[in-house]
């Protein structure tokens, strides 16, 4: 297999990443959304962690800025989205 065809590490978590996203967004779409925005927020969470423990040469499509600012802005997003479906109070 050529290089450009194997799969690398980071492409696997970016893919595993995507697909919680896409579970998350399932469940905000047919009911529980503070639910689903979890999943998404922890998806990212889970998404910075792994930009952070990769070497830049395995982070695939992870690998978007400097690995510091990629980490930040996933991290910052994420912890967003966990706090407001926790914070955001229930409407009647």
């Amino acid at each position: 297999m050529s290089r450009a065809l194997r799969p690398s590490l980071g492409g696997l978590l970016y893919s595993v990443v995507a697909i919680t996203v896409v579970v998350g967004l399932a469940f905000v779409a047919v009911g529980p959304w503070r639910t689903g925005v979890g999943i998404c927020g922890g998806g990212l969470i889970a998404a910075a962690c792994g930009r952070a423990a990769i070497p830049d040469r395995m982070s695939g499509l992870l690998r978007v800025r400097r690995r510091g600012v990629d980490v930040l802005l996933m991290l910052a997003l994420g912890i967003a989205l966990v706090v407001l479906a926790t914070v955001i109070p229930d409407q009647p």
